[in-house]
């Protein structure tokens, strides 16, 4: 190659290399690995889950959107992925400890993921969480604290999303998951396929009620159980480290809208 090819080869590559940053400083945070992350996910949701995606008018529609608490119940591995997949903004989202898979620390830690202790009470987690939404962020939460088993059914919320929702005075995006594939552990939900269906319900804020943490935890379980029509579940299954229930039922994938 001449030197004018090479030139003309460093300067595709510089213009390309700007319309991607250009491209990407719309995305979730800003930068080109995040935002070619986020189309990767977006594919894998569309093809690999066929997902569906029903009230994206209560969505933000900005990558910016200030402190906002996204609250799902929880039903697989997928979840977050899924979630994240439709979000033009970045969640932080709230993990238990035993979930964080040793061998993907360098992502939990790129993904900027809280763990969460769920085998004694502390609050190290909930503070980071209640930081990073004071700061203008966005936390994600799966107030069940495991996965649904069996489907189709509202586990008990822990009073820690009514506590960061209460100190943060955050409003509360709402998001109903239903069709992954409910198979045990949680994690092999990402290689499987399903038909799954992200129900996005208008933002809650309880900025302007009395309701302080474990009630406003009680009153975001109530509205899921209406949301739903799904039983309020009060005695599920103990989990198992990995997502794993204990003498739970396994259902098959099922078709939802």
């Amino acid at each position: 190659m001449n030197d004018l090819g090479w030139i003309i080869f460093v300067a595709a590559l510089w213009v390309g290399w700007a319309v991607l940053t250009h491209m990407a400083s719309g995305g979730p945070r800003g930068d080109v690995l995040t935002w070619l992350a986020s189309r990767f996910a977006r594919l894998y949701a569309l093809v690999f889950h066929n997902l569906r995606v029903e009230g994206l008018e209560h969505l933000p529609k900005s990558n910016c959107p200030g402190k906002l608490v996204v609250v799902a119940n929880h039903t697989a591995g997928i979840d977050p992925l899924l979630i994240q997949a439709i979000c033009p903004f970045f969640v932080r989202w709230m993990m238990a400890r035993d979930m964080r898979l040793s061998g993907l620390e360098l992502f939990w830690q790129w993904a900027q993921v809280i763990s969460v202790d769920r085998t004694q009470r502390e609050i190290t987690g909930a503070r980071e969480a209640i930081r990073h939404l004071e700061l203008g962020g966005v936390i994600g939460i799966f107030p069940e604290g495991m996965l649904e088993r069996p489907a189709r059914q509202i586990m008990p919320f822990v009073g820690g999303v009514g506590l960061i929702v209460h100190r943060a005075k955050a409003p509360v995006l709402p998001i109903i998951i239903e069709g992954t594939p409910q198979v045990d552990p949680a994690w092999s939900s990402l290689w499987r396929t399903s038909r799954s269906t992200l129900r996005i319900l208008p933002v809650v804020d309880y900025g302007d009620t009395d309701l302080r943490s474990g009630a406003i935890a009680e009153d975001l379980r109530r509205r899921f159980g209406e949301w739903t029509s799904w039983p309020l579940n009060d005695h599920p299954p103990p989990e198992l480290p990995g997502g794993k229930a204990k003498g739970a039922r396994m259902h098959a994938p099922k078709a939802v809208a």
